[in-house]
């Protein structure tokens, strides 16, 4: 039972002194159940004392109403199993009055206060605080209560086990049975006796609603038969012979029609009147429902509902067209009615009290809402609109207004923490607007005593059908709920969103047009959809923590800032397709010469492992260009590395948590701003488009080139001159829109929106491309990148030719020296010197005897550069101190702040970048 001993007055003794003497509820929640500890707050809350010994006493109570003649057999057996023994048989009505006693020991009345013992004492927790009757009714279920976590000090020495007691029809608890005893007799098995006579009770009170239905069957009965006996006196045709409706079943009607049938005269049933309704069935046929009240012999009265179907020449027969029909649900004459000579079959559908009518219909919508809650709720991946889904159900069908209050963390999409600590107000929806609830977005700060926070502390709904007697829920904010019951809010149920183990929140559902209270049956609906609704958030919670991951990984992976370059302006975006982070990436690589790469792809899939692949496609992207490959040749290795890495990982495999690369496509170019040519090539990839200074567009015709992962296939490169002022557009296919969108539309849309503007700038140019093509919620991620051309102006280049002769490096020294000074450049001259020596000594002695070129840059960095026609380039090594060689690219690599080598169709480029300011 989670308490501890109380024969020895240890444990819930100590946290019951810490509570009543002003201690926290956090200091004793760890000792004391939640329930008790709920009950404990609440009777403070109502100003109860501990020390009280007097309980309000009433004679208004019903001594002989159908729950005490359904329990009196129960009691008495009860009585029989415990003789002998200090137990005190209890059975109370709804509101926690007494209504019977029995005693195991004979003698304990006569040793027993009034109060335990006599009927008419109340023991509602708002009169008596926390004992078995109060409690079992404040949380409507199973319940004991032991020793010192009774609130009354006269209670302290006893335990208790309590049940409450339903009708089974409505749901409604018409009482509660609790036995009482001492601490020192408590038994675990006294919880399976207590519900299985709570059981037997409700049994015999259904059997009372059977008896009084079979009265009105026979008053029914009886009924039909005097009339037929009178038609037959006066010598009458019968307009009729009544049959059952199993009869109809077997000869007319198909179990779709039966179906119809008991759902319309359920709600006849409802009504205590005389009313008809004609119901349309399978095959064009149509049937007529007839209600009727009758009067049992014991005077109860109900309803019967009979079907009046035509006779077999008449109900083959179609309708006359001219026939005007009432709508379904109207008075209306009966349809089976037979016209002269013609005869109507008459079949008893349904007998019963309206109650009983009433409490069926409310089953039956229960079910539908329900079914309907299953494809309303969790249409989205998305935990704000899945709440909202909760409460745009339950409005108005269950519930007035409805709220829902998150943690922040789950929002976010994480785990909480602490879910009763950082709650948020998500959703607030209702009938109308005006209903003055805390507000969607604003903090909510519950106390202990609010039946939210008890339902987040036991994982259980809780009911507060009386919302003006719902004291820990008005003491949350005395003002603020006194404007909600002013608004004629009365009823609550508080139900937690818990989902796997879980706590995501709690839902709350309002009642004010209805002046019903909810019952039970409303809280295990509001229970129903609140775990539905759990469900859908906590999926589209572990969606939202996957996709922030991945969009987390995902930019991470991208270009944090933009490189200095000077060949090019440059603006991109990347946006994140609704559906899940996708594979699309974009770079911008400084090459040697002032050239710059720029490269766009897209991994196929979403999720974190496109997000990993493009990561490493990226890495690599970067590592080939750094080796200057030509375009055609970076993108061979790039698909060599998806096959690799395809292979290496085993493919396809979910149970072992591996899924296959199915490839990827990218765009590669290389634009040198020294001669303003362009080098492209693409592996399936859309083409680029290229705005020219004037405002035109074009598509550059390149090979389109297979898609990354295929492997074998061979990749081709073109080469264009772009104009100074030029603007490449580079995207991803999420541009063009899904694979439903023609393509050629899509990029016929692309033209127009890039043509006609000129001077518009690379930024300008990203966003108007976005505002012109992708929607408010894009299917797809999309990579852009535009790229506006500059031009390396020609007094910034020089360059000088010499034979493979070591005695003209002097002149050639002097004349980059004399160049230098021309641009200003002094500071940088020693070192260059030295580099430009060390490079063309280089170039001349292995360089295959041909000639030598030489050309200098000043960009941001004074760039050397020396050609030479062979294919093999220079490796740093260190020199043993014997060696007479093997320092020169030593002390190249100490002069410049980068160095490298890069191929040409004729030979190769040693370059060198030296800071301008080196001295």
């Amino acid at each position: 039972m989670g308490v501890v001993d109380d024969r020895t007055g240890t444990g819930p003794v100590q946290s019951r002194d810490r509570f009543l003497h002003g201690g926290s509820a956090e200091s004793v929640v760890r000792s004391v159940r939640g329930p008790i500890l709920s009950s404990w707050q609440r009777s403070m809350l109502l100003g109860l004392s501990p020390d009280q010994t007097e309980l309000p006493f009433t004679q208004d109570f019903d001594a002989d109403g159908p729950l005490v003649r359904a329990a009196t057999p129960v009691l008495d057996r009860l009585a029989s199993i415990f003789a002998g023994r200090p137990m005190n048989i209890c059975l109370a009505d709804g509101r926690g009055t007494v209504l019977e006693r029995r005693f195991g020991d004979r003698s304990l009345p006569g040793r027993l206060p009034p109060i335990q013992t006599q009927p008419g004492f109340v023991f509602a927790e708002r009169v008596a605080g926390t004992n078995g009757i109060g409690l079992t009714l404040a949380e409507r279920r199973f319940v004991q209560v032991n020793g010192a976590e009774h609130f009354a000090e006269r209670s302290q020495s006893s335990a208790c086990t309590a049940m409450p007691v339903r009708d089974q029809l409505s749901g409604h608890i018409e009482g509660v049975l609790c036995l009482g005893y001492p601490c020192t007799d408590a038994d675990p098995a006294l919880a399976a006796v207590v519900r299985r006579a709570a059981e037997a009770i409700e049994r015999r009170l259904m059997e009372q609603s059977s008896a009084r239905e079979r009265g009105l069957l026979q008053a029914y009965l009886e009924a039909g038969s005097r009339s037929r006996a009178l038609a037959l006196a006066r010598g009458d045709a019968l307009d009729g012979h009544p049959v059952t409706l199993a009869e109809l079943l077997l000869s007319e009607l198909e179990q779709s029609d039966h179906t119809t049938l008991e759902e319309k005269a359920t709600e006849l049933l409802c009504g205590a009147h005389r009313a008809a309704a004609e119901v349309p069935l399978s095959r064009g046929r149509r049937v007529t429902l007839v209600s009727r009240p009758v009067t049992s012999a014991d005077g109860v009265e109900g309803v019967v509902v009979e079907a009046l179907l035509p006779d077999e020449d008449e109900h083959h027969a179609p309708p006359p067209a001219h026939a005007a029909r009432p709508p379904s649900g109207t008075a209306a004459a009966p349809a089976g009615a037979a016209g002269p000579g013609g005869r109507a079959v008459r079949g008893l559908v349904l007998v019963g009290e309206p109650e009983v009518g009433k409490y069926a219909v409310a089953a039956r919508r229960r079910l539908e809402l329900l079914a309907e809650a299953s494809t309303r709720i969790g249409t989205t991946l998305d935990v704000g609109r899945t709440a909202r889904e909760l409460a745009e159900t339950a409005v108005p069908r269950l519930a007035d207004f409805v709220t829902v209050d998150l943690p922040e963390s789950v929002l976010r999409g994480e785990e909480s923490g602490d879910p009763t600590g950082e709650l948020v107000r998500t959703v607030v929806h209702g009938i109308r607007d005006d209903c003055p609830f805390y507000p969607a977005g604003e903090r909510v700060e519950l106390r202990p005593t609010t039946p939210h926070m008890r339902a987040l502390a036991t994982g259980q709904a809780v009911l507060e059908p009386d919302l003006q007697a719902a004291f820990g829920w008005i003491a949350q904010d005395a003002e603020h709920t006194g404007l909600l019951l002013a608004h004629n809010v009365h009823s609550l149920i508080t139900a937690p969103l818990l989902a796997r183990g879980v706590v995501l929140g709690v839902a709350s559902f309002y009642r004010s047009r209805d002046p019903a209270p909810y019952g039970d049956d409303d809280r295990s609906l509001a229970r129903e959809l609140a775990a539905r609704a759990a469900l859908c958030i906590d999926n589209a919670r572990r969606y939202t923590r996957e996709h922030t991951l991945a969009l987390a990984l995902q930019r991470s992976l991208l270009p944090h800032g933009l490189p200095e370059q000077s060949a090019v302006d440059v603006a991109h975006r990347y946006l994140p397709a609704d559906t899940g982070v996708g594979g699309d990436w974009f770079d911008v690589i400084p090459l040697s010469g002032t050239r710059v790469a720029l490269l766009v792809g897209d991994v196929v899939g979403h999720g974190l492992h496109a997000a990993a692949t493009t990561g490493r496609l990226r890495t690599a992207a970067r590592n080939f260009a750094e080796l200057e490959l030509a375009p055609d040749e970076l993108l061979t290795h790039l698909d060599n590395l998806m096959v690799r890495l395809d292979r290496e990982e085993g493919g396809d495999d979910p149970a072992l948590g591996r899924t296959a690369i199915v490839g990827a496509t990218c765009l590669y170019a290389v634009y040198d701003p020294t001669t303003q040519l362009c080098t492209m090539a693409r592996a399936g990839h859309p083409p680029p488009a290229l705005v020219r200074p004037d405002g035109t567009v074009t598509f550059p015709d390149l090979p389109a080139g297979p898609p990354l992962g295929l492997g074998g296939l061979p990749f081709e490169s073109a080469e264009l001159r772009l104009p100074e002022d030029s603007r490449l557009v580079l995207y991803t296919d999420g541009l063009l829109g899904d694979r439903h969108r023609d393509i050629d539309v899509a990029l016929g849309e692309l033209r127009r929106t890039l043509t006609g503007h000129p001077g518009r700038s690379p930024e300008d140019t990203c966003r108007a491309v976005l505002d012109a093509l992708v929607p408010e919620h894009p299917a797809d991620d999309i990579a852009l990148l535009v790229a506006g051309t500059r031009a390396t102006p020609a007094d910034r280049i020089a360059g000088w030719e010499l034979p493979a002769d070591p005695a003209r490096v002097c002149d050639l020294r002097a004349a980059a020296m004399g160049q230098l000074s021309r641009w200003g450049l002094e500071e940088a001259a020693f070192a260059a010197e030295l580099l430009l020596s060390e490079l063309v000594t280089n170039g001349i002695r292995y360089g295959g005897g041909g000639p030598v070129r030489v050309r200098l840059i000043h960009d941001r960095a004074l760039i050397c550069e020396v050609y030479d026609a062979s294919g093999t380039a220079p490796r740093m090594r260190r020199a043993a101190g014997t060696d007479e060689g093997g320092r020169g690219l030593f002390l190249v690599a100490q002069l410049a702040q980068a160095w490298g080598t890069r191929y040409t169709p004729d030979g190769k480029v040693i370059w060198a970048e030296c800071a301008l300011d080196a001295a």
